[in-house]
């Protein structure tokens, strides 16, 4: 149980202030507006009202607060002409929508704008301002601090981050929120800001259409520099990507801001200095770029291709800054020119502002004319004082400057399209429905379908994201002889049109940077040529790269080429390396100088053999001729012309039946030479054996044996060949591999096992035949002729042992020429080692060619 104590003084004296406090305000408002009231800087009433905000002044004065005392109210400074013209635009159409009689008849729109000062945090104040109003709201019982929005839309605001702060704050009340000019692309997102519409097209399309028109123009290698902003940052983000898939490079990327310190301002001075891209994407706001332009001037940095955003590209007033001519040449992306027929006489007109006592549009008067009104109580004495009556229309001033009429037509758009969604929601016909209650969520989803023409005949309507349709011009500086800058209109690109047709560049001349009319080159690597390929250096952006020969029997036949292709196998690549021709075919013809001179050595073996036989057959009962059976001769002689004649046959393109005729035809006659050979070897062992006393030998080896020996030595051969042909024969073959830039027409073996059969079985004769003669060589005779075939075989031996390797490191038509060699040089030696000593009895010296010379001192039996 607690013991019961008084409250302290300080408590009771708490407690009568709240009760006082609670009674003296029973009766009193109970929701008030916190803060200082807002007051729009222009106004009218309607029956409807529209809100605007747009940044009537650029900047405001900056002060300190010392935390004692409430914070005084934005002093805005730097009148912004533009955004009056922007007002004026929102004046305009809502004035000739209240004069219609066909879209809200009976129902008048008022307005009130405010002035953002180029503040964010200001645009959000003014733009809950515009929603709240600043009227007090009495207590009841039934009200808790509750009302309909005081606008039922919201005009503004110019720039993209503005933008984003109110539709994030005006969002959650669906309050329609239309921006004329703010581009960035994340206001498409309409979970964040569910309210946005813009009659203006998203930086998506705009950052892809300026990637393309780069790419279009060969620019592979650039330099970027975009406003540090949702603006710039969100737009160079989507160029960036979009350029990266069209294999454009960014040699540096810069953020700037007019307020940025004159040490980044340097840095990125040095940066363009240092960079060797001549093409600078240029994601600015006009304010920005106007701010680069004074830093570039004062370093000379002209002569490079500045591509931009539709935040400057159309920009008259930036044309006329560009004093030192930087800017010359210029290409970009521009909002389609517009007309809106009486709005420019409306700007001019002046005689709303005569008689106004806004304090706003008294400043914008005095500034525009330079002078005062009531001069008496201004504090520049030196300053005239304005009439009031001064004319506008003589001016030449920015606000007079109507090459903003683009953007003022879209304020104009956007006023129509709340008027349309308001006429649909009050079932306008001759008169409207006063009875519907309207609210600001029914007019955002009238807002959604909207579609209509103006009455210059341009298509308003939002897709699902709140965006219209992004078409835009292709602008380029051009300029002319009196120092202007004329806009230029060479192109057009169009988001609704398939990929290939939306970017299109008009026939006309374009002027580029210094004044040049030769498309500017800027790539970090010149184009591979065909014949080459990219090869990335290291270390370097895909864009720099070196151009790499093909290799041989490799191509590429288009420019840039990242590889190079392998011709197909009967083809070559020419010496530029950019096309596969046909392959030379290379075999051993009788045109060129080594098949002539075969030809010629193998004929002149025939005609040699032919003359030798005739002069044996006029000589044929001559001793020396029939010694060792002239038979065999003769018969030796013919197959050594078949010898010479089949060398022939290597010669000349390969075919089916010259593959197998030229192996078999080889193999056959020089086994029956080497069998004749062999034949008459053994004759002279037996005729040596058969001279000794009671021998009978020669009986055995008689004519009839000597033919059956030949007969079955060359049967053997022909028995080998048949199996040969009739298993696997040679055929013709193309050989890609010996020579690579050349087909080796050849014969394959088909089956090595019978190719080297008929060899060894050669090899085989010959090696006996040799030993045979060499066993022979000293028998006792004026004419040994055992001799002369050891010479011979001793010949044919040497040849073909060396054929062997000789034959197989021989590459193409060589090896065919080793192999005709070795048979003329083994028939040659065979020819001149028989025959040539006994031609040389027979013709010069006859007088030994008798019997008894031929006996000597051993006399062989007869035969």
């Amino acid at each position: 149980m607690t013991s019961s104590k008084t409250w302290p003084e300080e408590g009771w004296a708490l407690l009568q202030l709240l009760l006082v406090v609670f009674f003296s305000h029973a009766d009193q408002a109970v929701c008030r507006l916190r803060g200082d009231p807002e007051n729009p800087h222009l106004s009218k009433d309607g029956d409807i009202l529209l809100g605007g905000i747009f940044s009537l002044h650029g900047s405001w004065k900056d002060r300190e607060e010392n935390y004692i005392n409430k914070p005084l109210l934005l002093e805005c400074t730097s009148l912004n002409f533009r955004a009056f013209q922007f007002a004026q635009a929102m004046i305009f159409a809502i004035e000739e929508i209240n004069n219609s009689t066909e879209l809200l008849p009976g129902i008048s729109l008022g307005y009130k704008m405010y002035d953002s000062c180029g503040s964010i945090a200001r645009s959000v104040r003014v733009a809950l301002a515009l929603a709240n109003g600043n009227e007090v709201v009495t207590a009841q019982s039934e009200t808790h601090c509750t009302r309909p929005a005081q606008v039922q839309a919201i005009m503004g605001e110019t720039s993209s981050s503005p933008c984003m702060a109110v539709a994030t704050v005006i969002g959650p009340f669906s309050i329609p929120l239309i921006s004329h000019f703010a581009t960035c692309a994340c206001l498409s997102d309409k979970t964040k800001y569910p309210s946005f519409f813009r009659t203006i097209p998203s930086d998506y399309y705009q950052s892809r259409a300026l990637a393309q028109l780069v790419k279009h123009f060969g620019w592979t290698w650039v330099g970027a520099i975009r406003s540090n902003n949702d603006y710039g940052n969100n737009g160079m983000a989507t160029f960036t990507e979009t350029a990266k898939q069209l294999g454009i490079c960014l040699e540096y990327s810069v953020s700037f801001v007019r307020t940025d310190s004159p040490k980044k301002i340097q840095n990125i001075i040095e940066i363009i200095k240092a960079s060797t891209s001549k093409v600078i994407v240029a994601f600015l706001s006009y304010l920005d770029l106007d701010g680069l332009m004074s830093e570039l001037s004062q370093h000379n940095l002209t002569g490079y291709q500045w591509v931009g955003s539709e935040g400057w590209i159309f920009d008259s007033q930036t044309a006329k800054m560009d004093q030192h001519h930087i800017l010359d040449g210029a290409i970009g992306l521009s909002i389609p020119k517009a007309h809106v027929s009486g709005l420019r006489e409306f700007i001019l007109d002046a005689k709303a502002f005569n008689s106004s006592s806004n304090d706003i549009l008294i400043e914008f008067w005095e500034t525009l004319f330079s002078c005062k009104f009531n001069q008496s109580n201004s504090s520049a004495e030196n300053q005239r004082e304005c009439t009031g009556h001064e004319d506008l229309s003589e001016l030449q001033h920015s606000f007079t400057d109507m090459s903003l009429m683009p953007i003022f037509n879209n304020v104009y758009k956007g006023v129509y399209a709340v008027a349309h969604a308001l006429h649909n929601i009050l079932g306008c016909n001759e008169t409207c429905n006063y009875k519907v209650q309207l609210d600001p969520f029914t007019i955002l989803q009238h807002m959604k379908n909207i579609s209509f023409k103006t009455k210059e005949g341009d298509e308003v309507n939002f897709d699902e994201n709140g965006d219209p349709p992004a078409k835009y011009e292709i602008i380029n500086w051009q300029p002319t002889e009196k120092g202007i800058v004329d806009f230029v209109t060479v192109g057009r690109y169009d988001a609704s049109l398939p990929a290939a047709k939306q970017l299109s560049l008009q026939n006309k001349p374009l002027i580029w940077a210094s004044n040049s009319k030769k498309v500017p080159v800027s790539v970090c690597s010149e184009k591979c040529s065909p014949g080459t390929r990219k090869v990335l250096q290291k270390g370097k952006p895909v864009c720099c790269y070196d151009c790499i020969r093909c290799a041989e029997g490799e191509i590429s036949n288009t420019t840039d080429s990242i590889t190079c292709v392998r011709c197909h196998p009967e083809f070559w690549s020419n010496d530029r390396r950019d096309a596969c021709v046909k392959k030379e075919s290379e075999f051993l013809s009788y045109e060129e100088m080594m098949g002539a001179l075969l030809t010629a050595a193998s004929l002149f073996g025939t005609c040699m053999t032919a003359v030798v036989a005739l002069i044996f057959f006029r000589h044929r009962k001559t001793p020396i001729v029939r010694a060792n059976n002239s038979e065999l001769s003769f018969l030796l002689l013919f197959s050594l012309t078949l010898c010479f004649l089949c060398s022939l046959t290597f010669i000349g393109r390969p075919s089916e039946w010259s593959c197998m005729l030229r192996h078999t035809a080889f193999g056959i006659t020089f086994v029956l030479c080497i069998s004749c050979v062999l034949g008459k070897t053994m004759v002279v062992l037996m005729a040596f054996r058969a001279s000794l006393p009671g021998s009978n030998v020669m009986k055995w080896f008689g004519r009839t044996q000597q033919r059956l020996s030949v007969l079955v030595f060359t049967l053997i051969q022909v028995v080998i060949c048949i199996l040969w042909l009739t298993i696997s024969p040679p055929f013709p073959f193309q050989n890609f591999k010996v020579i690579k830039d050349k087909i080796i027409l050849e014969c394959a073996l088909g089956s090595t096992l019978g190719f080297w059969a008929v060899l060894g079985y050669i090899g085989v004769l010959a090696t006996f035949c040799f030993l045979l003669a060499f066993l022979a060589r000293k028998l006792p005779d004026n004419f040994n002729e055992a001799k002369f075939i050891t010479f011979s075989m001793l010949i044919f031996c040497a040849v073909w042992i060396t054929f062997i390797p000789a034959y197989v490191s021989s590459p193409g038509k060589f090896s065919v020429s080793v192999e005709i060699f070795a048979i003329l040089a083994s028939s040659f030696g065979l020819l001149i080692c028989i025959f040539i000593p006994k031609s040389y009895i027979i013709l010069l010296r006859p007088e030994t060619n008798t019997k008894k010379n031929m006996m000597g001192k051993v006399t062989p039996k007869t035969f």
